[in-house]
């Protein structure tokens, strides 16, 4: 079998529509949370997801069958089917116009087989299925949703989604895709209603920020700050019940009982850091997506589907995060996590207004979103549960390499775990994996990785 990054196919596309909703939406202004509109969510994120053949299904059409659900499903997330609109103080607003969002059907000349064993980023193939339909990626006066269903010869067929990140988050996303899921499987209404009630997360009047928030520094460029946007690779990690254990053992036994998350972003953080050799005097960070929804009290509604996470950062000397024990980075991760709070959420909705809703700092930053309970590998539109269903790629937004995803999955041993994609300067990547595998040897003889073990932790390699 080929390898996945090595597989090529033609997709025959039609030509892009847009799918309105099924029936009348108000035309109304709905402005975004002073948490959505901020200048670091200001980009396009792509999802896919992969199903198998369902011989109960065969005779139906996924194309028909997701379209018919989709327009139904706008019904009720109608502010989808607008466009938005940049107001005084870049306030961003959703006009309601009922447009729709953009649909593409396409067929491919491939098995989902073909794929390989074990689905997960990086998708070299990905422009095939999700086209870049010319001047729809615009944040502003665009379609704020793009999809293309693309049929498998086999019987199968890929799910692929760009959201306009400012919409929604990715359990937001969830939220909606569950919808479109409960439509084509017949439902009436949505099982979980929709809620708006973007004032929730708007800022305070007047604005008072309570926290001293690092994450928005306004930090000097130095020649170290930023990655090389040339010569880019992408690849993925495979962390199994071997790896997350052997990096357990390295911790002191006071620190044993954190999180697998924290224990992944302490690990990944360290060995990116020695990877790209900043100036060991040199601050470099870690942002951690801290979802925010069971922090409020009370919760914020089920069906709240904005953005609804902040971006609480880590910060070491690249010295001492390169030359400390792993205790060291994850002590940090652990403390900048249990920061957060309310208060903490609308301390930067407040920031938001008064600095004029600022990007976050990128200089010598790294991103990580953990989306291991984003339900989107779950989402079922009559043909089952995914194969693979999360992020496209690691990277997104317009700083390469800034940002990876945490991703439920199984390797070809069938093992759960957690893949997560890395990118980085080929140069920098050589020397990540170098030491990422030496984290995870177990002794002076056993290397609990892909030098030593059938499935290997190394997934997919391909150069942007």
């Amino acid at each position: 079998m080929a390898s996945p990054n090595a597989l090529t196919f033609e997709v025959t596309r039609q030509n892009p529509e847009l799918i309105p909703p099924a029936k009348p939406t108000p035309h109304e202004f709905k402005p975004l949370s002073d948490i959505d509109d901020q200048e670091g969510l200001r980009f396009q994120i792509p999802v896919i997801q992969f199903y198998r053949r369902n011989p109960v299904m065969d005779g139906k059409d996924p194309v028909k069958v997701i379209r018919d659900a989709v327009a139904r499903a706008l019904v009720f997330y109608y502010p989808f089917a607008g466009r938005l609109r940049e107001m005084a103080g870049r306030k961003l607003v959703v006009e309601c116009t009922g447009e729709g969002v953009l649909f593409i059907e396409a067929d491919a000349d491939v098995r989902l087989q073909q794929f390989g064993d074990a689905l997960h980023p990086p998708f070299p193939f990905l422009g095939e299925l999700l086209y870049d339909v010319p001047g729809s990626d615009r944040v502003v006066n665009c379609p704020l949703l793009l999809i293309q269903v693309t049929r498998l010869k086999c019987g199968g067929f890929i799910f692929a989604i760009r959201l306009n990140h400012t919409m929604s988050d990715a359990f937001g996303l969830f939220r909606f895709l569950s919808t479109v899921a409960e439509f084509a499987r017949s439902a009436k209404i949505p099982s979980v209603l929709p809620v708006w009630q973007r004032h929730l997360l708007n800022a305070r009047d007047p604005p008072h920020v309570s926290y001293n928030h690092r994450e928005y520094d306004n930090i000097p460029s130095t020649n170290s700050a930023l990655l090389p946007p040339g010569n880019m690779v992408q690849q993925s990690i495979f962390f199994g019940p071997a790896e997350i254990s052997t990096l357990r053992s390295r911790l002191s036994p006071h620190l044993r009982h954190c999180t697998t998350v924290e224990l992944l972003t302490a690990c990944i953080w360290r060995c990116r850091t020695i990877a790209i050799s900043p100036d060991p005097h040199e601050e470099v960070r870690i942002i951690i997506l801290v979802n925010g929804r069971r922090l409020f009290n009370p919760p914020l509604p089920a069906g709240y589907y904005g953005n609804a996470f902040v971006l609480p950062v880590a910060i070491s000397a690249a010295g001492n995060l390169c030359k400390q024990p792993l205790d060291y980075a994850l002590e940090l991760v652990m403390k900048t996590k249990s920061e957060v709070t309310e208060e903490y959420i609308k301390s930067v909705a407040d920031l938001m207004v008064i600095k004029g809703r600022p990007h976050f700092a990128v200089v010598r930053t790294y991103v990580v979103s953990d989306v291991t309970h984003s339900g989107l590998k779950d989402i079922d539109y009559g043909w089952g549960t995914t194969v693979y269903g999360g992020p496209a790629k690691a990277g997104v937004g317009v700083i390469p390499g800034l940002t990876s995803f945490y991703i439920p999955s199984k390797n070809n041993k069938g093992e759960r775990g957690i893949v997560v994609p890395i990118c980085l300067p080929a140069n920098a990547m050589e020397v990540f994996v170098k030491e990422f595998q030496t984290m995870v040897k177990r002794d002076n003889n056993e290397i609990a990785s892909g030098v030593a073990r059938k499935s290997p932790i190394f997934i997919g390699r391909t150069r942007l």
